[in-house]
């Protein structure tokens, strides 16, 4: 849980509370809380896609690969390593646009780069090691079991990230006003439909990693 813990650091960083903000500096944090939210809400339905061929795949190595995929299995995994390959982080998520962002917009922000680059990553690795798994007793097979382990516990902790999301998201909304505060430019029943597409119903994974590394 360590990489979904570092995230959910930066939400709490910096951000300043409504109530202690001056009030050009509280429009803008709610101005950025209002471009985050859009583009969570543009990029909900890749997200949730990913998602889905993530947990089709998941049971298949959860466990680790301690033995040869059949093919069905290796199949599932290209899946979900071409879904999580396809997501295009939106342009005000890059690490470059984000560092302009102010308030727990840029926390946002930052947890759903961080589940993009953990999960194309973890499953891109994933599966090179059930590729080099079908020679069972090479070197590489053998290397690449010992290692999966990191593979698969950063595919899970960025699926954690992301069902936190949705909670983060109605915390920071209220803490920066609510509906009194935000208006027209937000409404309560928008970041309640966010809240429950980022939830643990569609991106937590089960069940949680059972193999360590080196094991």
């Amino acid at each position: 849980m360590l990489a979904a813990c570092l995230l959910g650091c930066c939400l709490l960083g910096g951000c300043s509370s409504a109530r202690s903000a001056t009030p050009p500096a509280l429009r803008l944090e709610r101005a950025d809380l209002v471009q985050v939210a859009r583009q969570l809400r543009a990029i909900a339905p890749a997200a949730l896609g990913e998602a889905q061929a993530t947990k089709a795949a998941w049971p298949h190595v959860a466990n680790g690969l301690r033995a040869q995929l059949r093919p069905y299995g290796r199949a599932l995994v290209a899946a979900a390593a071409a879904r999580a390959a396809a997501l295009r982080l939106p342009a005000l998520f890059g690490e470059h646009e984000a560092a302009a962002l102010t308030g727990p917009g840029a926390g946002l922000a930052g947890s759903f780069r961080g589940f993009s680059l953990l999960s194309t990553r973890g499953w891109q690795l994933i599966a090179a090691a059930v590729a080099q798994s079908l020679r069972p007793h090479s070197r590489a097979a053998s290397f690449a079991r010992t290692n999966v382990a990191l593979y698969i516990e950063s595919v899970y902790d960025a699926h954690y990230t992301l069902a936190q999301l949705g909670k983060q998201l109605q915390r920071a909304y209220e803490k920066l006003g609510g509906g009194e505060g935000f208006r027209s430019a937000l409404a309560p029943r928008e970041v309640a439909a966010l809240a429950a597409q980022y939830s643990e119903a569609n991106f937590r994974l089960h069940p949680h990693p059972g193999v360590k590394l080196g094991s």
